[in-house]
């Protein structure tokens, strides 16, 4: 065998041994979960002993002072998952009271605006209201389901049914599933899901309660195997304009252990271990003037501080612990922050978009912002 013929098959047989790492490189997946209104004071704070005291917003405070205000670390008793494997396998973002920031950049402060600014990188002003009605922005979503190799392999579960309107579903043939409305049940257990979701009364009409959501979503995982899956819980929100702290703790604690839930799924699954980035975040914050009744709401001008949200992120190519940049992380970075997660052009999508946070390994080595 002639040298160059000897060249010709080395370099072959090492094209073929790296073949299989190279396509696991490039086979990038991302779940990005929102979680409505949770605020960055209970993310970083834990539960507020003096709210959790009032008999005003809690039905039990002894229970309550015993699960989550008389217990060692407060912020962990509320969401163990986001501090205990999150914050130190990846980065948590928003701890004002040590030098965090995050919030949105629309200045609505509610739940439409907020998730627009999310999914697409921007701030649409013509957006004011939930009633919006059907978005004519293209989401990174859509896009990426646009993209060959993303088609069919993008995924939308939610509990709020504006998200129909929000993601376009009607023009842009996104799978969404959201709110009480159930769509086809392909397996046993979207049977089982469709059955008890439609024997379960309704507490808020537009609004299904988040177990469903986070069954059909871990069921979406394994039947459907998308390359992204956006998640959307929504009873944070809908239970703290109730005035309920109560359960407004207790569905953090819940949303918390669903994460969980979704992680352990994505790293026991071949089709997503070591290659998943999951990217966690909140559409606005709450209201925290002097107002006792100031945490129930949110929405500029009236509740200030409920532009203040949190982002979490998780994955191969983050970087842990992230010190906080000096610059306030933006909703509209979050869209961006995805698609480098999945390894790809982010101006390709939206050169207007916000720019992807700094909190990626680069060149071997941990990048600092």
């Amino acid at each position: 065998m002639t040298l160059r013929r000897l060249l010709i098959a080395a370099f072959a047989l090492a094209l073929a041994a790296a073949g299989p790492a190279l396509a696991r490189d490039l086979d990038h997946r991302l779940v990005l979960v929102t979680v409505d209104g949770l605020s960055w004071q209970e993310v970083f704070r834990g539960a507020d002993p003096v709210r959790a005291a009032d008999k005003t917003f809690v039905e039990d405070p002894a229970a309550l002072k015993a699960r989550f205000v008389e217990v060692p670390d407060r912020p962990r008793a509320l969401t163990p998952f986001l501090h205990d494997v999150v914050a130190r396998q990846g980065v948590l973002l928003g701890d004002r009271d040590h030098g965090g920031c995050a919030a949105v950049t629309n200045d609505m402060w509610f739940s439409y605006p907020g998730y627009n600014e999310i999914l697409t990188g921007r701030v649409d002003p013509a957006i004011k209201s939930n009633e919006h009605g059907l978005s004519k922005n293209v989401t990174v979503l859509e896009w990426l389901n646009g993209r060959p190799e993303f088609r069919g392999k993008v995924r939308a579960v939610a509990s709020w049914n504006v998200f129909d309107d929000i993601l376009a579903a009607a023009r842009s043939k996104l799978p969404v599933n959201a709110g009480w409305g159930t769509p086809a049940s392909r397996t046993p257990t979207e049977v089982t899901l469709a059955r008890l979701q439609g024997q379960t009364p309704r507490r808020w009409a537009g609004v299904r309660f988040d177990l469903f959501t986070h069954g059909y979503a871990l069921e979406t995982l394994k039947h459907d195997k998308p390359r992204v899956l956006f998640v959307s819980y929504g009873e944070t929100d809908d239970f703290a304009h109730e005035g309920l702290y109560d359960q407004t703790l207790i569905a953090a604690r819940r949303t918390d252990g669903f994460l969980g839930e979704l992680w352990a799924a994505l790293q026991a699954d071949p089709a997503y271990a070591g290659k998943t980035t999951l990217i966690v975040t909140t559409d606005h914050g709450r209201g925290t003037d002097e107002r006792t009744i100031a945490w129930k709401s949110h929405g500029k001008p009236q509740w200030p501080g409920s532009d203040q949200t949190w982002i979490a992120a998780i994955g191969p190519g983050i970087a842990p612990q992230t010190a906080p940049s000096k610059d306030c992380a933006g909703a509209n970075q979050v869209a961006a922050t995805g698609l480098q997660a999945l390894g790809l052009d982010w101006k390709a999508f939206d050169p207007a978009a916000g720019a992807p946070l700094p909190i990626f390994k680069a060149a071997g080595r941990v990048s600092q912002p």
